[in-house]
């Protein structure tokens, strides 16, 4: 079934928000651990506001103690480079950066593979940010980051991403009662 761009998005705005039927139909190619983890954390789920626009965020995603400013990205390709289309999307990542870093956020890059891939095809990097306190920061350190290359510009290396079973696992991990996953709760 093909897809245009905004039906990456949708996909993705569904699995955050623990849609049933989505969770079930994205399942279909997951191992059972991972089937089984997707739907635990789509019990927990995410209220997701499309926010589509020009140098704008594509999905804003928000639960108690989380809020993430997404840009989300669809390819056969292993890698996207940002410099494509006339470097629009480099110029958008340093305005999220720039963004979020005065309140204190990250921006997600969600990059979903498409095409015959089977498992988990959705990835998660981090924008390049300072890394902040608390629940924020201890996700953001298990994130990758968007890599660069020799040349400086930035890139998303497919396998080089966080899946997304195991960013919600993580976000489950940080936000349920009883100790945190780096040591006692505070």
């Amino acid at each position: 079934m093909g897809r245009n761009a905004s039906g990456y998005e949708r996909e993705l705005k569904e699995l955050l928000q623990g849609d049933p039927d989505a969770v079930r139909r994205y399942g279909t190619t997951l191992d059972p651990v991972d089937r089984l983890a997707l739907a635990r954390a789509g019990a927990s789920p995410f209220l997701v506001v499309r926010a589509a626009g020009s140098f704008g965020f594509d999905l804003v995603a928000l639960r108690n103690e989380f809020a993430f400013p997404l840009e989300v990205k669809a390819s056969a390709a292993e890698t996207i480079h940002f410099t494509a289309a006339s470097g629009r999307a480099a110029e958008q990542l340093e305005s999220h950066r720039r963004a979020v870093e005065r309140v204190g956020l990250i921006v997600l890059y969600a990059y979903r593979r498409v095409g015959g891939h089977r498992g988990d095809r959705w990835r998660l990097y981090a924008a390049p940010t300072r890394a902040g306190g608390g629940r924020l920061g201890l996700l953001r350190k298990r994130l990758p980051v968007v890599d660069r290359t020799r040349q400086g510009n930035a890139v998303l290396r497919w396998a080089d991403g966080l899946p997304l079973v195991r960013f919600l696992e993580h976000v489950a991990a940080l936000t349920e009662p009883g100790p945190a996953p780096d040591g006692p709760a505070p």
